[in-house]
């Protein structure tokens, strides 16, 4: 049953995520947070509001600056109490990205990951020996290689274009 007050909270809750919508990754500029699936919950409560975050991955050094933004945010949007909860489960995946999240990092220049494959949300990450050809995101050419496991940030690596020699950053799959 859908009462007046679940409305509010309904509302309040989009709301909020249109207003968390306006910070950034800071190690992915072209994408917010919400986009990034990693804003899990959020809970109102008057003036206090709680938003339950999963990082990409433990260590992720940009979760300190996601979670500052975040309360710097919701104080300016007139909250006193800001929490910030971290949920570790299930773990944050790629496959969390949509494809029009997918499609602004491909347009930004990052090529972005695949699906994990057969990996349920509790599953650990399989190590592979084998390298999966990640198309450029300039020219779409599959003769790629990679250049370095890790690029600007640990979550990406550097590859190169045979075809337009454009070197570009992807976005691990995990």
């Amino acid at each position: 049953m859908v009462t007046d007050s679940s409305r509010k909270t309904a509302a309040a809750r989009e709301s909020l995520l249109d207003l968390l919508s306006s910070i950034k990754d800071p190690e992915l500029p072209v994408v917010n947070i919400v986009e990034l699936g990693i804003v899990r919950d959020i809970v109102v409560d008057g003036a206090s509001v709680q938003v339950d975050v999963t990082p990409t991955y433990s260590g992720c050094p940009a979760m300190q600056v996601i979670e500052q933004d975040i309360v710097q945010a919701l104080e300016a949007d007139g909250f006193t109490n800001v929490k910030v909860r971290y949920v570790f489960s299930p773990p944050w995946t790629t496959d969390w990205l949509s494809e029009r999240t997918k499609t602004k990092l491909r347009e930004f220049g990052i090529a972005p990951p695949m699906s994990v494959e057969g990996a349920g949300a509790n599953d650990l990450v399989t190590l592979r020996r084998m390298r999966k050809t990640i198309p450029c995101p300039y020219c779409g050419s599959a003769n790629t290689e990679e250049k370095s496991e890790f690029g600007s940030t640990a979550c990406k690596a550097i590859h190169y274009c045979n075809s337009c020699h454009q070197p570009f950053d992807y976005f691990k799959d995990f």
